[in-house]
């Protein structure tokens, strides 16, 4: 069912916008944003569930807690930055587009650096000395 909101809101939103588009441009854009933060909002219960899930599993296995968070961290801040790209695609700013892409890329990179120590640590501890 809530896909078929989701899809339903998609279609209304894209006619809107094309029949908007060329005679009140920035209506059209603004309605674009709404639209989009209405998705997020309809879906924004399916990831509290998942992250959930994920933190259960991390605590059933005895994984640290700040691993968890920051693998969460990082797939929150993945689909912020792909919202805020696809958005200033939309406006027709390919050149912020970009830009915010790589801040994206950039930060999941900078939160993924103790995980990444630990995984060589511990690589590191499996080998002979």
């Amino acid at each position: 069912m809530d896909i078929l909101q989701i899809v339903l809101l998609g279609i209304v939103t894209s006619l809107l916008y094309v029949v908007l588009k060329d005679n009140i441009p920035s209506f059209a854009f603004f309605l674009i944003v709404v639209a989009g933060a209405g998705l997020m909002l309809l879906i924004i219960g399916k990831v509290g569930a998942v992250f959930e899930l994920i933190e259960t599993l991390g605590t059933k296995a005895s994984i640290n807690t700040i691993y968890l968070a920051t693998i969460m961290k990082i797939i929150a801040i993945s689909y912020i930055a792909e919202l805020g790209m696809h958005l200033t695609k939309d406006a027709g700013l390919e050149s912020i587009a970009s830009k915010i892409e790589l801040a994206g890329k950039i930060t999941i990179l900078l939160l993924a650096v103790p995980i990444i120590t630990a995984v060589i640590e511990a690589i590191l501890g499996f080998l002979p000395v």
